[in-house]
């Protein structure tokens, strides 16, 4: 048995496929959904959500130019 890691960069660039990959209502469910889970918290490592947060609006903003 082997146990494989993935670097954050790694794991960005594969989040970022599956964005690109939802329609908008996927898009806007999935950020939803990680808006509630980035919510107010404390603690010391750092807040994974935030950064799914952070991709889904720019793969919007992408979309969706003003």
């Amino acid at each position: 048995m082997s146990i494989a890691f993935e670097s954050d960069e790694q794991s960005l660039r594969k989040l970022r496929e599956r964005l690109h990959q939802m329609s908008d209502e996927e898009l806007i469910k999935f950020g939803r959904n990680v808006r509630f889970l980035s919510g107010p918290r404390v603690s010391v490592t750092p807040d994974p959500w935030q950064a799914q947060l952070e991709e889904a609006r720019a793969e919007w903003r992408r979309r969706h130019p003003r």
